[in-house]
């Protein structure tokens, strides 16, 4: 079932390309990012008080913890570049462009988690690239 969650995933960020590039008209990218940062830590926190999964908080090891806040880091800095991209340039290119993630993903996760790279997946990520440098050039 993992692959329908990525699909809703994928809709999902195609929807919120849409939606930024609209309410980002006229206004500071970094405040939109603000605002749409709110909004999501309610919509998170949401789920997570309605489900009753506050309990799961105790079980955090001082690893969890870290590598968390740094991906709330990279996130934060990955939507603040983003929603500058979208204000400068086209949806249709920035999306995209920014989707390069993926294949830098498969990179990193052989690299950091030792992931077996298999020769599909390599493709997939080579034909990513070159698509990315398409979009760009």
């Amino acid at each position: 079932m993992w692959w329908f969650y990525a699909l809703l995933s994928a809709l999902f960020a195609a929807l919120t390309a849409i939606f930024a590039k609209v309410g980002i008209a006229e206004v500071n990218a970094n405040l939109a990012t603000a605002i749409r940062t709110v909004i999501i830590l309610l919509v998170a926190w949401g789920i997570v008080l309605a489900r009753g999964e506050t309990k799961g908080i105790a079980a955090l090891s001082k690893q969890n913890i870290t590598f968390l806040i740094i991906s709330g880091i990279a996130t934060g800095l990955s939507w603040i570049f983003y929603f500058k991209a979208l204000q400068i340039g086209k949806v249709s290119q920035v999306a995209p462009v920014d989707k390069l993630s993926v294949a830098l993903t498969i990179v990193l996760s052989v690299i950091f988690l030792g992931e077996a790279l298999t020769i599909k997946t390599a493709i997939g990520a080579c034909l990513i690239i070159a698509g990315t440098f398409v979009l760009i050039l």
